[in-house]
């Protein structure tokens, strides 16, 4: 295997760690830096979204007790049962509107106008969200959702399937105009990440298994390794920033940011195709 191969895909490792649980879109910023290493063909999009399993295993180290608790306790407590339900109902409508919706999106959608534009509002609403009072949260931790409140998270989540929007963004900014507070909105996206993540990887491989072969690998293996430890540093990072801090300054990044595929876009230095 290339050694400036797998050099390259530990940077989009990286990438994909560093960007896949903060509110500023994985798939906007694992474009550009693929772009620029010359890793965006069908292959690399497919290493795209494989790698984020590597980033789904951090969330599952952190959050292990909590995850270890609930699967004990699923046969006999009450408000286990309904946090795996929350979970799976949260899941569920990104399944069914991605498959009656994903090809039209890839097809229509990946343009550098909206990815440009998503972030861009993105950031105005994160700006509008945190200027709300904290105090209007009714619900300060993830054992105290009903279904309904983890539905509408779910279905906050499916905008997300537009490019540059992000699903933490999405799922984040969208509980916190739920209800939610900022941790248990921040803690919910993190535990929804977990299948629709899995999933999205899984399907991803098998319906382009005839790209891949054994010699692929070690590509695969340098950028699940870069994405898991990469993300591990910046969940526990988040969570810690989140309890003084708002996401403020998230919002000015996506701002600047779509600016940034604006421009990368004008100049032809991106490519911006689905």
């Amino acid at each position: 295997m290339d050694i400036e191969l797998l050099a390259k895909a530990a940077i989009m490792g990286v990438v994909e760690g560093l960007t896949e649980f903060l509110p500023i879109s994985s798939t906007g910023h694992l474009i550009l830096a693929g772009a620029l290493l010359g890793m965006d063909d069908d292959k690399a999009k497919v290493f795209d979204i494989a790698i984020q399993t590597g980033a789904i295993f951090a969330v599952v180290l952190v959050y292990w007790q909590k995850i270890r608790d609930t699967v004990v306790a699923l046969p006999t407590h009450p408000r286990a049962r309904r946090f795996a339900f929350n979970v799976l109902v949260g899941f569920l409508p990104a399944v069914v509107l991605g498959l009656l919706f994903g090809k039209f999106i890839k097809a229509h959608l990946f343009t550098p106008e909206v990815v440009a534009s998503t972030f861009i509002l993105g950031g105005f609403v994160i700006l509008w969200a945190e200027r709300r009072p904290q105090s209007d949260a009714h619900i300060q931790n993830v054992d105290s959702m009903t279904p309904l409140d983890a539905l509408k998270v779910g279905l906050v989540q499916c905008l997300a399937m537009v490019p540059g929007t992000s699903r933490s963004g999405a799922t984040i900014i969208g509980g916190m105009l739920l209800g939610l507070s900022r941790k248990a909105a921040t803690d919910f996206s993190f535990f929804l990440a977990i299948p629709t993540l899995i999933g999205a990887g899984v399907y991803s491989l098998y319906k382009e298994r005839a790209l891949l072969s054994m010699a692929d690998l070690p590509l695969f293996a340098v950028g699940l390794l870069f994405s898991f430890v990469s993300a591990w540093i910046c969940v526990r990072w988040l969570l810690r920033y989140i309890s003084t801090h708002s996401f403020v300054v998230f919002a000015w990044y996506r701002i600047a940011f779509g600016i940034v595929v604006l421009a990368t876009a004008w100049t032809g230095v991106v490519h911006w195709a689905a």
